[in-house]
């Protein structure tokens, strides 16, 4: 069972989202819960009410002119997920909190509202920075009686989607049995949609490439590698370098495309580098085969069209979750198309 010690720890560090006390002593835990939720979303909304109130109109800067929605991207659609359904459910599990995967499992969908403020956030960080010294934003924080500012606020969400993670992985340490497939498969959940997030924050900084995004397919991994090229056609000097010599290269798998691009950073004063992909090459899925491992290194693995006219040779160079080998290089695909690959990796690895 979960145990007073951790609802404790958890009461603090998730009061927006945790209402489960398998005990009456803590069944405070609904009022805190409910506080934290006006400090995350009902003060944002008063933020957004404040855009139409006219005795502030003359103080709204002109970079936020027809950019609320910029701004605080879904953030009224987070605002009735959570007051009209999911944190009444998580509260309705206070006598039993076995239920509270079930309850992550039967919102899955809802959930994707965190994905969609997560793809906004850079735009809105961008816009927060033209007009966030306004004095229509100081005059709503002196109005409202904030202690924060609103950038604070609208980093909630955010830091909330990793919070479910570590509410769930907890629980899942304490539970003895009861719920824990359902805790096991609500977390996998919550899981795959931070990687969603993460995985679409890089493909929105890739530029340069002419074609649709949207219509590649779904983007299964994302990564930086070392490349090298082993071509038939070109020049032979140029082809012994590019074989020598890595390339330093961000890929993007997507269901129909393998693109290849090149990690720039930019800096803008008093700011994080924020990356950006500049596109260089593309190699439809179609059309590729995959060698498992080059000359006994485990490390890399090879990448080639077109009956071997053009060659990858792709190396993993940290270690992480969130980047592909062989394996996973597989395992993204469907189950058709892995059969394809282990009979490429079959007859050219003699």
């Amino acid at each position: 069972g979960i145990n007073l010690k951790l609802l404790s720890r958890a009461r603090e560090l998730y009061s927006d989202i945790f209402a489960i006390s398998p005990t009456p002593m803590l069944k405070y835990h609904t009022q805190s819960v409910r506080s934290h939720f006006m400090h995350v979303c009902v003060f944002p909304q008063g933020y957004y009410s404040e855009l139409d109130n006219s005795e502030l109109s003359h103080l709204i800067p002109p970079s936020l002119e027809n950019k609320r929605d910029v701004l605080f991207g879904n953030l009224p659609e987070i605002y009735e997920f959570h007051n009209k359904t999911f944190l009444g459910e998580l509260e309705n599990c206070a006598e039993k909190p076995e239920l509270v995967g079930t309850c992550f499992l039967k919102r899955k969908e809802e959930l994707q509202v965190y994905e969609k403020y997560c793809q906004n956030k850079p735009r809105s960080e961008v816009l927060w920075r033209q007009c966030g010294d306004s004095l229509f934003f100081q005059e709503c924080q002196k109005k409202l009686d904030h202690k924060l500012s609103l950038d604070a606020y609208l980093l909630k969400p955010v830091q909330r989607i990793t919070k479910y993670q570590l509410m769930l992985k907890e629980m899942l340490k304490c539970s003895k049995g009861d719920g824990g497939a359902e805790l096991e498969e609500a977390l996998a959940t919550v899981l795959d949609i931070i990687k969603s997030v993460n995985d679409s924050l890089h493909q929105i900084a890739i530029t340069g490439f002419e074609g649709n995004l949207s219509e590649l397919g779904k983007l299964l991994m994302q990564g930086s590698f070392n490349v090298w090229t082993d071509h038939k056609k070109g020049h032979s000097k140029v082809k012994d370098l590019a074989r020598f010599k890595p390339m330093q290269r961000h890929l993007f798998l997507y269901d129909k495309i393998l693109l290849f691009c090149k990690k720039r950073e930019e800096t803008s004063e008093g700011h994080e580098k924020t990356p950006s992909y500049s596109f260089k090459h593309s190699l439809k899925m179609s059309s590729v085969g995959i060698t498992e491992n080059v000359k006994g290194d485990m490390k890399k693995f090879e990448v080639w069209f077109n009956g071997r006219e053009e060659v990858y040779i792709i190396q993993v160079t940290v270690p992480c979750h969130n980047c592909f080998n062989f394996t996973t290089f597989c395992h993204a695909m469907d189950h058709k198309y892995i059969k394809f690959k282990l009979y490429v990796k079959d007859t050219h690895t003699k």
